[in-house]
């Protein structure tokens, strides 16, 4: 009963996927699924709901982040601070190093913060917004960004997903950052080639145009327009939480809206809502983007997909599971089964916290030493989440930065990590 379930659910993905269908239908398809195993199982509907709700209460954070990351990447666009920095690093970056100084930069930003949804609204937006100007495939772009978000999202000492790791398999972080920075030095360097090699291919474009001419006829380009990001960065790296860094970078670009770019309260209002459009059609496709709106659909990923972590645990949905798992590793080795453990995972569940703790609860038997386990857990179930399409994980960055859901593709360090670890683990001993 259970892998028919599991399989419904697998299958209702794939048909949204294959038609072009938002996939949150599916994620209420499997709801109603889940709930209903729940029925056969005993439980009420009143229970049933409540198990959700429970869920969804867990997230109630990232919901607030996702209103500050809309807000912010409208008020930058608005208050001129993308613009400027764009029209600045325009004349600097070719697009033969774009990528890899994409890779690079959202690298060093998120081992500095530990969050990936926090550089992709930072470095990321401003990359993205240069990538668009510069011709590079918002494919390509959102690719880098999301690699180099999840670099430090992976191995950060203040990054969440590294503390929740080492707090559930009882060991030391810095321990398993050793470790962590050994597996994955060469996946590193590979991605950094593959990104400069691709990046040299469209070099060919020609070279790229002094753009503030272009955006002083509806900007003035000061260097106080670069106010809000330095707040955030700064904040950031001083370890400020996320949200208080977001809303002090959002309280800074308002006076500069208001009084450097001549915007009416009331316009602040409705781009902090509906996002930014610059009256210059000709910049429309460069700079429209941000607002809370835009990241609604993300916000219905998480509230439904968060919905399900209850019920699982009540219902003994993936109890039998546990069994497959160990009959894998038994044939084939723990990694195998710890990589195959995280894909399964992350189709399910939908967000990497969840997929981190199904990982463990499903192959933690398997390993005596905890501080392999760790590592483990960080080359497959951290990197793996941002690879499904209709993660969070991946999901909300990729929305941030305005990259389709392909770019997973082009994320080349996620994918050359744990296919590196895979391929080394049949030398290794269990």
């Amino acid at each position: 009963m259970e892998y028919l379930v599991l399989g419904l659910f697998c299958i209702s993905l794939l048909l949204c996927i294959s038609l072009n269908i938002s996939i949150i239908y599916a994620l209420l398809a499997g709801l109603i699924l889940f709930m209903l195993y729940g029925r056969h199982k005993g439980f009420s509907w009143k229970s049933l709901i409540s198990m959700a709700i429970n869920g969804i209460k867990t997230v109630s954070n990232i919901l607030i982040t996702f209103i500050f990351i809309g807000v912010m990447t409208a008020l930058w666009r608005a208050s001129g601070t993308i613009p400027f920095i764009v029209s600045k690093a325009s004349t600097l970056i070719r697009p033969s190093v774009f990528l890899l100084m994409t890779f690079l930069l959202n690298s060093g930003l998120s081992v500095l913060t530990g969050t990936s949804f926090g550089t992709s609204a930072t470095m990321g937006v401003i990359c993205a917004s240069m990538g668009s100007i510069m011709g590079v495939s918002p494919m390509l772009t959102g690719g880098a960004v999301l690699s180099g978000a999840f670099f430090g999202d992976r191995c950060s000492p203040v990054s969440t997903s590294a503390l929740l790791v080492a707090g559930i398999t009882g060991t030391d972080i810095y321990k398993n950052i050793r470790g962590m920075i050994r597996t994955s030095l060469i996946p590193f360097i590979a991605a950094c080639v593959i990104y400069f090699a691709i990046g040299s291919s469209v070099s060919a474009e020609g070279p790229i145009m002094d753009l503030k001419d272009m955006f002083s006829t509806s900007f003035r380009l000061e260097w106080i327009t670069v106010i809000p990001a330095v707040t955030i960065m700064l904040l950031i790296i001083l370890h400020v939480n996320v949200k208080i860094a977001m809303g002090l970078s959002i309280l800074s670009a308002i006076p500069i809206c208001l009084f450097v770019q001549n915007i009416s309260f009331i316009e602040i209002l409705h781009t902090a809502l509906t996002g930014f459009t610059p009256k210059d059609e000709a910049l429309s496709s460069m700079l429209s983007g941000g607002g809370v709106l835009s990241m609604l659909k993300s916000g219905l990923i998480v509230c439904i997909s968060s919905s399900y972590s209850d019920i699982f645990n009540r219902t003994g949905l993936l109890d039998n599971v546990k069994h497959s798992v160990s009959s894998l590793a038994g044939k084939t080795n723990r990694f195998t089964a710890l990589f195959c453990s995280s894909i399964g995972s992350a189709i399910i569940a939908c967000n990497q916290t969840l997929t981190i703790l199904l990982c463990n609860q499903l192959c933690s038997g398997l390993y005596k030493e905890k501080d392999k386990l760790a590592v483990d857990l960080e080359d497959t179930a951290v990197v793996i989440a941002p690879l499904i399409p209709w993660s969070i994980a991946g999901a909300v960055p990729l929305a941030t930065v305005g990259a389709p859901s392909t770019a997973i593709f082009a994320s080349f360090y996620l994918l050359l990590l744990p296919i590196y670890r895979l391929r080394s683990a049949r030398y290794e001993k269990s």
